[in-house]
């Protein structure tokens, strides 16, 4: 054989191995970036899911709350006032659209209104030791416990996807899918001094 059909031979195997090295280099980026797309996806619908869990126990403790005023009968004397301030909370909640930084800020100004209403029902020995009212108050208190429960794991969601958002290299997967951070769950702060109640004779 002569040295320039050795010299061909030589040539055309070493671009056959740049070429399988090549494809093996775009197959291994294109897997990754698959992967990496599908774990962003499952921690944004984890986030999603758990979302869905904390707006479960939303809406049982604004079913409650009528129940509740009802049962009180007329004994408080702002009942107007904060149920509006409630009813206007939880129309904001659910016209944002799930999962959004507004629906978030919404179920957070939903916060005070409540925190007014159990103030004042638990300032008044008489309301109080209503047997209904007392059931309804402890069905709240339980409630209560499961928001703090359910928000909590619902940060915890927001902090393991926005990692995965943030994360050089998983960012850019991120950047490109449109895949953006999530807003974390902030109480609101403490209510404010509850009213005085006024009790009807």
């Amino acid at each position: 054989m002569s040295s320039s059909a050795r010299s061909g031979t030589v040539r055309s195997g070493t671009w056959a191995v740049a070429a399988l090295l090549g494809l093996a280099v775009v197959l291994g980026v294109a897997g990754w970036w698959i992967t990496t797309y599908n774990r962003l996806v499952q921690a944004r619908t984890a986030v999603d899911t758990q979302w869905a869990q904390v707006e479960a126990q939303y809406q049982r403790r604004v079913d409650l709350v009528p129940a509740l005023v009802a049962a009180a009968s007329g004994a408080l004397a702002q009942e107007r006032q904060i149920f509006g301030a409630i009813a206007a909370a939880r129309a904001a909640y659910l016209g944002a659209p799930a999962g959004s930084p507004e629906r978030v800020r919404a179920a957070s100004a939903l916060e005070a209104p409540m925190g007014r209403l159990i103030a004042i029902v638990e300032a008044s020995p008489d309301l109080r030791s209503r047997a209904p009212v007392a059931a309804l108050m402890d069905e709240l208190a339980g409630t209560e416990n499961r928001i703090a429960v359910e928000r909590r794991r619902y940060n915890d969601r927001v902090r393991v996807y926005n990692t995965l958002v943030q994360q050089i290299p998983s960012a850019l997967v991120a950047s490109v899918g449109g895949l953006r951070p999530r807003s974390y769950f902030e109480a609101a702060g403490p209510a404010a001094v509850p009213p005085t109640v006024r009790l009807s004779p």
